[in-house]
């Protein structure tokens, strides 16, 4: 075996402009001053990342930082589609930050600067091949979101929520840490595909419960990261105290961070026999938490935010199926996992969707208030009011929103494929629960206002909101598309 290192720069491009990005956006703000052009900067930079990204991802598969057969960097269509939605994403929120960032509470250099250190994270998680690699894109991904959560000046709130993500945040990169030690210990390797091989060669891993033990923490602390029960009870305070681009960003980006790091160890290293049954009893707990508790809340953010814990066990329920389904046809596992990745990646467009129409829809640096302050929303906006509700309709699963309605058909066909029919009528009957919350707000936009004033919707935040809710609807014309990526 050779011990020589291999590095090819093409591979590693889109991790280069992500923080390039970075280092720009602070250089312009040290030097220049001037948060309109620091912004247009990070926009540019997020938009470049995009596009070398794709670049990459065209040209197929690409390995380096290797020695021997195994590889730090790889480089292939998920990876591409997991760095596209980040950049993209960082674009949206960098785009509906325009009333936040002119409001003065939040300096603008910091802001975007923050912004693209995550995103930098988001893109190097993606093609990570070990599980330090990993655990590293990850905590980039969300060491940033602490210190933006808390940014703006004299907010107590925000401060609450700062503290209670970091706290939470640290105990599960603390808790995965320990898992990955325990796995190195056992296998003697960190490299995901190695580590899959190695436990795969051990037959009965009840007789290892050390192996076991590894497994659990490795899971639980990613579980934490996509906001899964039981470990969900940060999310709903940190995204109502955090400024709500903030909250779009958590919502989204760092919520597809921690889906494509289980992914990625969950298809690539840890034992089906051990995460299937506690990733698919995961999910069953949290859509149905997540469904239940929105169902009671009267706060759009929070709402949002219960929405979002819902949402993570439909992508957790694919990643449930394939794992319990280890000895099922290649073809079935392949399916669900790009099924997972489909989901995901529907989501955050709709999301990014809901949490824009609500920026657009409130005052410049306010909360995201009551479902009552929307009441009439649709009738003084039509087109931020529809927007919203074309999102909303989406979440639910229900046309004219076809990519939500795509990613659920999805989910449970995967199922049922995987011979996971239980889990399937399980998300059906959860779905249909969404639906009254849904359908809930979505009735209230039209409804008779109640003569309270709206905000203006600010252009920018206009703009942002249309594209994230057309690309939502022309991305579920052709879903076909995400779905082959995702498979590779």
């Amino acid at each position: 075996m050779s011990l020589v290192q291999s590095v090819d720069n093409v591979a590693l491009l889109p991790g280069y402009l992500a923080a390039g990005t970075a280092i720009l956006v602070l250089l312009v703000d040290l030097l220049v001053a001037r948060p309109t052009i620091t912004t247009v900067v990070a926009a540019l930079g997020a938009v470049g990342t995009a596009a070398g990204a794709a670049l990459v991802g065209a040209t197929g598969t690409r390995r380096t930082f290797c020695v021997g057969a195994d590889c730090s960097w790889v480089w292939n269509g998920r990876a591409a589609v997991a760095a596209v939605v980040i950049a993209l994403l960082t674009l949206g929120v960098l785009a509906i930050s325009g009333p936040l960032l002119r409001a003065g509470r939040t300096p603008a250099g910091e802001y975007c600067f923050l912004l693209a250190c995550a995103m930098t994270g988001g893109v190097v998680l993606g093609a990570a091949g070990d599980l330090i690699t990993l655990i590293v894109a990850l905590e980039t991904l969300t060491l940033p979101l602490y210190v933006l959560v808390g940014l703006r000046r004299a907010s107590l709130a925000g401060a609450e929520a700062a503290v209670t993500f970091f706290v939470v945040s640290v105990v599960a990169t603390t808790v995965t840490l320990l898992g990955a030690a325990l796995l190195y210990a056992v296998t003697g390797s960190l490299h995901l595909d190695r580590l899959g091989a190695t436990l795969a060669a051990r037959d009965d891993l009840t007789d290892l419960p050390l192996t076991t033990v590894a497994v659990a923490l490795v899971v639980a602390g990613l579980a934490f990261k996509v906001a899964a029960v039981p470990f969900h009870a940060w999310a709903p305070a940190t995204y109502d105290g955090a400024p709500l681009p903030v909250a779009a960003y958590l919502s989204t980006a760092s919520k597809l961070g921690g889906v494509v790091a289980l992914l990625a160890v969950v298809q690539r290293a840890l034992p089906g026999g051990v995460t299937g049954p506690v990733l698919a009893l995961l999910a069953v707990l949290t859509m149905t938490v997540g469904n239940l508790v929105a169902l009671r809340q009267r706060r759009t953010v929070r709402l949002l935010a219960w929405s979002s814990v819902a949402q993570a066990g439909y992508v957790l329920a694919p990643l449930g199926a394939l794992a319990l389904a280890a000895g099922r046809t290649p073809d079935a596992r392949a399916g669900a996992y790009a099924a997972a990745v489909a989901y995901a990646v529907f989501f955050v467009l709709l999301e990014l969707a809901a949490f824009a129409a609500v920026v657009a829809l409130r005052p410049a640096d306010g909360d995201g208030g009551t479902l009552a302050d929307l009441r009439g929303a649709a009738r003084r906006h039509p087109w931020v009011g529809g927007a919203f509700a074309l999102a909303l309709i989406g979440l639910a699963g229900l046309p004219p929103g076809l990519a939500g309605l795509f990613a659920k058909v999805t989910v449970v066909r995967s199922l049922l494929a995987g011979h996971a029919g239980w889990l399937a009528l399980v998300v059906a009957l959860n779905a249909v629960l969404g639906l009254a919350y849904y359908l809930r707000v979505t009735a209230s936009l039209y409804a008779v206002p109640s003569g309270a004033a709206a905000a203006r919707p600010a252009r920018a935040v206009a703009v942002a909101l249309g594209v994230a809710t057309v690309a939502a609807v022309v991305i579920g014309l052709a879903p076909q598309l995400v779905l082959d990526v995702a498979a590779r």
